[in-house]
């Protein structure tokens, strides 16, 4: 009777957290569509594009809310709703590290004209938008994640451990770990000396948190591999590691896609540095996703 009681609070739970993330989503789908109405009148097309995508993330992010919400996101096929919460827990949840500190380090820089800043409602929009859809994924994405596929979840790591051909993985990751708390620390070598203006203190917090994302996905590997403790909880690392290749992968072909426009977006890094940066940041993210997979269905199999 408890236990389904306990399990009553937590699938209401869940729900609400879905309803919540949907709700905040939809004020930052608001504003984009307003942007992009705004463009077309100005015909730029480069920024009409980037922000179509961005509409189409918001809609995505809002079916998501819907679906841990709904019990119908219950009988949606793994295939449709893995990838777009792996993404937007990897673009939102990977930024609340972020969120809480430079909230609380990083003073407010005055915009240099009137007319650069946005209006207040719009900020604050967007604001609302991503911090309440990052805090209701973290409450009911796991929860969702946990009733769908509780294998992957439960228990200890034991003995389904992660193939030693994944061990390759840690070097990109390690070396993405190291070169942005490198630049997070200050460092230089690698950015374009004509950007460096905008090099601040927010902006290396950003890279820290990158920074910290690779070390959450790096450790992940090294507690599913044989190197692990097999008495770590299964969850820890494959809830952190679900996360943080989100971030690595999303973020990353995010950047990518900026790049391949050329105009709208200038790197702090060396546009080459840049490239290969973020490209490694998209291989290295899928391998650990597909990693994950892997041991989640050893265990599965092991455990009927």
């Amino acid at each position: 009777m408890r236990v389904h009681v306990e399990a009553g609070r937590l699938r209401s739970l869940r729900r609400a957290a879905g309803i919540a993330a949907a709700a905040a989503m939809s004020l930052y789908l608001l504003v984009k569509v307003i942007w992009i109405a705004l463009e077309v009148a100005q015909g730029s097309a480069e920024w009409v594009l980037l922000n179509a995508v961005t509409v189409v993330m918001a809609l995505a992010g809002i079916g998501l809310g819907l679906a841990l919400a709904q019990p119908w996101g219950m009988r949606l096929p793994a295939w449709l709703v893995l990838p777009v919460g792996w993404i937007a827990g990897g673009f939102l949840v990977s930024m609340l590290p972020y969120m809480a500190v430079s909230s609380l380090l990083v003073p407010s820089v005055p915009e240099p004209a009137a007319e650069s800043a946005l209006p207040a409602w719009e900020t604050v929009f967007i604001g609302v938008g991503f911090a309440g859809m990052a805090v209701a994924l973290v409450v009911g994405l796991p929860l969702f994640l946990r009733e769908r596929w509780p294998w992957a979840f439960t228990g200890r790591v034991g003995g389904n451990r992660a193939s030693g051909r994944t061990r390759w993985i840690l070097l990109p990751v390690a070396a993405l770990a190291a070169l942005w708390a490198y630049w997070a620390a200050g460092g230089t070598a690698g950015l374009d000396p004509a950007a460096l203006s905008t090099w601040d203190a927010n902006a290396r917090l950003l890279t820290a948190n990158s920074a910290l994302g690779a070390v959450c996905a790096g450790w992940s590997l090294w507690a599913l591999g044989r190197w692990g403790s097999p008495r770590t909880p299964m969850w820890l690392p494959m809830a952190l590691g679900f996360v943080a290749s989100g971030s690595l992968f999303s973020w990353g072909a995010w950047k990518s896609l900026w790049l391949l426009l050329p105009g709208t977006y200038q790197p702090a890094e060396l546009r080459g540095v840049a490239l290969i940066e973020h490209a490694t940041a998209v291989a290295a993210g899928l391998a650990i996703l597909v990693t994950l997979l892997g041991v989640y269905r050893r265990r599965r199999a092991s455990s009927r």
